[in-house]
């Protein structure tokens, strides 16, 4: 549904995107991951045809952008970053009127309007102006009016970004439903969380290249390092180190915090074993949990870029 080859952009002689390659298939969910001033709104602003790439091509649903522009427009369902209804109508009207853009009859345009207010549980705001809506609210008015006329592809930037839990919840539910009836959803993220939650793949994107592309599960498998297992336990566990180091010689193991053990050992450790020993020594074993790569470690890992950092370029 979208290729995209050696795209650039330049402000200025100044590389935004720096000749980024990546697919995306029909029904899946790819995700742009990456810190603020990424590239990753420039990216998707030359996709969906508000900037002209500096370099390179852009394919949409088999339809070349730069020379049909129009007609790749009429797949895409964008959702940006700010919401660009009007303060001044209410939500029914807010639809109807994106709607009447995409030549839509006056009877389909109600009817379509009625039916996303329902599904998007806005039905009972549907007569209030956009300006009274929450941010949550109007978050999810302005992915209701990009999916009006029924698209083939999704743009979502950052589309649950400053919105409460909620809100959040549901629309990453309502995205995981678009895949499941066919749209290809492109979505832009800070939080990787969500992104590890709902994306089928991912490209990590810093300072306008991407530096690694592949699933979830493929990304956290490239860090995988043997197994680790946290004990909670009775007694301080530092003053357990000694004797448990000298019984389990193949393992390191090291204090998470005052009564938590982390194993961590190359083959997968029987917990029987370990669990004997402890109570033979008289210490109770409340919690053993195995504990899992995330899809953090493998951005951490990946891109030399810390959560702490991060977090924090998130939040500026």
């Amino acid at each position: 549904m979208i290729i995209v080859k050696n795209l650039k952009k330049t402000y200025n002689g100044v590389p935004a995107v720096d000749g980024i390659d990546f697919a995306v298939e029909k029904g899946e969910i790819f995700g742009f991951l990456g810190p603020n001033g990424a590239g990753k709104t420039s990216t998707i602003n030359m996709m969906i045809g508000l900037s002209r790439p500096t370099d390179g091509s852009i394919i949409i649903n088999g339809i070349d952008i730069r020379k049909n522009l129009k007609k790749a427009q009429a797949v895409m369902g964008v959702v940006p970053d700010e919401s660009n209804l009007y303060n001044e109508l209410n939500g029914f009207e807010n639809l109807c009127f994106c709607a009447s853009l995409y030549g839509m009859r006056q009877a389909e345009r109600k009817a379509g309007a009625q039916w996303l207010l329902e599904q998007f549980c806005l039905h009972e705001a549907g007569d209030l102006p956009f300006r009274a809506y929450s941010k949550g609210m109007k978050r999810k008015l302005t992915i209701a009016a990009a999916l009006i006329h029924s698209p083939s592809i999704l743009f979502l930037d950052e589309p649950t970004s400053g919105i409460d839990v909620e809100s959040a919840r549901q629309i990453r539910k309502m995205i995981l439903n678009l895949k499941n009836s066919g749209t290809t959803v492109f979505i832009t993220t800070h939080y990787i969380e969500e992104a590890e939650r709902i994306c089928d793949r991912l490209a990590f994107i810093v300072k306008g290249k991407i530096i690694a592309e592949g699933s979830v599960s493929e990304f956290i498998e490239s860090v995988s390092s043997g197994h680790v297992i946290r004990l909670v336990i009775n007694q301080n566990a530092k003053s357990v180190i000694p004797d448990f180091q000298s019984r389990f010689t193949r393992c390191f193991v090291e204090a998470d915090s005052d009564h938590s053990l982390v194993i961590r050992s190359e083959q997968r450790l029987p917990l029987s074993p370990v669990i004997s020993y402890l109570h033979e020594k008289g210490i109770d074993v409340y919690e053993a949990k195995e504990l899992l790569p995330s899809l953090e470690d493998a951005f951490v890992q990946l891109t030399g870029i810390s959560s702490v950092q991060f977090n924090r370029e998130k939040e500026s």
